[in-house]
């Protein structure tokens, strides 16, 4: 007969259906559960935030509040929950799809919903998701994603990037006009590829002046092949609050180093963040690759990762995972575990323009509980997952692998999971 190793904690019984947005105030007590320093800790949630972290078995639910309750996380490893910042809501989920991709407001709205679902079921509490406007969708896929966005409030937040094709010219013109009623409509970030403009320079100029009208943050495409217009680029965001960002920059990886090193310093000086795709490019990029991320880092840079494209014609099999971006960060790119799981976590949150999250008291109420002890370990074999989105469990995902018995197994005690035999 198997050992049976641990069961996943049950489904706390306080899980309202949805918050409308606001913060569970009911307290929920994470117990027993792992820190990246080994501790073994008791964590209290409250009002969306960390009330109070202390040894295992020390803490209580707190004063009587209506729904209090328990999750065990014996076994488990808490970490601060990751985020998404370079997401295709409006294309995600399309490869397997007959035919052009449909940009039917019903469409998109499902395909967004689910594939934002999907992150928050691998940890990810907020996503940045980029939508084409102008052209065929016109602002029908950006009102789809934004209705999605308002179906999933509670649960994740997603906030969204307008994406106009064009800019400058006459042509631009009516890109220019769609750009500006994207923002009215609820977009918060501009964005799109001026690489694909015929005045990329020009394009680069207007998104600054229409986000700083606005007071919003830009996030462009570029693949980074061209050091002059990246060059540019990087001194006409300096100094824009709140932020520039910039990805995939795979291109950056194929220059000569001494003139990424000198890139890299530009985009560090005028604090702008990059944004590599390590699990694959998106449709708005060309070149597949990553951007050299230990070189960015080196020069100050901040580095984020993202998944980009989700099972669309850009990448057919993209997870959209953040942890398999921090284990390729980490595997193909040299970097330490914890600084690739920065790299989806708190960098990521900082170009999202979120709070920092750490396991500590005082802070937003943002985790991620994976199953093992170690952050090596949870980024090679992170498959049962618990995610907190302001301090209630909103998304678990519990792996149980059986094998049959065998003479070996026994004799050498090696760890089994299930309940009885494999037939």
């Amino acid at each position: 007969m198997p050992e049976s190793h641990p069961q996943p904690p049950p489904w706390p019984s306080n899980q309202p259906g949805s918050s409308g947005g606001q913060p569970d105030q009911a307290a929920v007590l994470l117990c027993g559960a792992r820190l990246t320093d080994g501790r073994t800790v008791d964590v209290r949630l409250g009002g969306g935030r960390i009330e109070a972290v202390g040894t295992a078995g020390s803490l209580t639910p707190g004063p009587p509040r209506p729904g209090a309750s328990r999750v065990a996380l014996g076994g488990y490893l808490l970490l601060p929950a990751p985020a998404e910042p370079h997401a295709h809501g409006d294309t995600a989920l399309s490869a397997e799809q007959p035919g052009p991709v449909s940009y039917a407001p019903e469409d998109v709205q499902r395909r967004a919903t689910e594939a934002a679902l999907l992150q928050l079921g691998h940890g990810a509490t907020a996503a940045r998701a980029h939508v084409r406007v102008g052209d065929v969708q016109g602002l029908g896929a950006l009102g789809a994603v934004l209705q999605a966005r308002r179906s999933l409030r509670g649960l994740a937040e997603l906030t969204t990037v307008a994406m106009p094709r064009l800019l400058t010219g006459v042509a631009g013109a009516d890109g220019l006009a769609m750009l500006r009623d994207a923002l009215k409509m609820g977009a918060s970030v501009v964005g799109g590829c001026p690489d694909t403009d015929p005045d990329p320079t020009g394009y680069v100029e207007t998104v600054l002046e229409v986000a700083s009208e606005h007071g919003c943050p830009v996030d462009l495409h570029t693949d980074a092949t061209d050091p002059a217009r990246l060059s540019r680029l990087a001194a006409m965001a300096g100094g824009l609050r709140p932020g520039v960002t910039i990805g995939p920059c795979a291109g950056l990886a194929r220059l000569p180093a001494d003139t990424a090193s000198r890139l890299a310093e530009q985009l560090a000086a005028a604090g702008v963040t990059v944004v590599c795709l390590p699990q694959g490019g998106c449709g708005a990029a060309d070149r597949r690759g990553a951007a050299p991320v230990r070189l960015l880092r080196a020069a100050g840079v901040r580095v984020a990762a993202g998944s980009g494209a989700l099972r669309d014609v850009a990448n057919p099999v993209g997870r959209g995972d953040p942890l398999e971006a921090a284990y390729l960060l980490a595997s193909a790119h040299g970097l330490r575990p914890e600084d690739a799981y920065e790299a989806v976590s708190t960098a990521a949150r900082e170009a999202l323009g979120l709070p920092e999250v750490r396991v500590e008291a005082g802070f937003p109420a943002e985790l991620l509980a994976v199953r093992g002890d170690r952050l090596s370990g949870a980024l090679s074999l992170a498959y049962s997952r618990i995610v907190v989105h302001r301090g209630r469990v909103v998304a678990r995902t519990s792996a149980v692998r059986e094998y049959c018995n065998s003479a070996a197994a026994a004799e050498l005690g090696l760890p089994r999971q299930g309940r009885g035999e494999l037939s």
